[in-house]
């Protein structure tokens, strides 16, 4: 069975910096899709940024320029640093993973994802 556990959530002021890891067991698929996804309170779950087996990555534009998605495989950890972070960032924070890798296109939505993680929560503080 595969898992996903997050860490690294925290609270923060307004401008600060988090890190968050994804450690993934048993994830052993040679080709797939790992993803950031976000969910503030009262509000739908959304996409931050996604990482492929090639290393190809994509962020939303609410966190281009401020967040970084990167993965160690050697020790199957998918990261988020987040930099500047605003209010407006303030959510739970999802790891998500697909199966499958993809050509031309991103899996930006939560229901093409075959794993995922219990969240992180992430408060920024004004």
């Amino acid at each position: 069975q595969v898992q996903l556990v997050e860490s690294g959530g925290g609270s923060v002021q307004s401008g600060g910096s988090l890190r968050l890891s994804c450690a993934a067991s048993r994830f052993t698929y040679s080709t797939y899709c790992m993803g950031w996804f976000r969910q503030a309170l009262g509000k739908e779950r959304e996409w931050v940024a996604i990482i492929d087996d090639e290393g190809s990555r994509t962020y939303a534009d609410s966190v281009k320029g401020r967040f970084t998605i990167s993965q160690d495989n050697a020790k199957n950890t998918l990261y988020l640093d987040m930099n500047s972070l605003q209010p407006e960032d303030t959510a739970i924070y999802y790891c998500a993973a697909r199966v499958g890798g993809v050509s031309g296109w991103w899996p930006l939505r939560d229901f093409q994802y075959n794993y995922w993680g219990q969240g992180t929560q992430v408060t920024v503080s004004s």
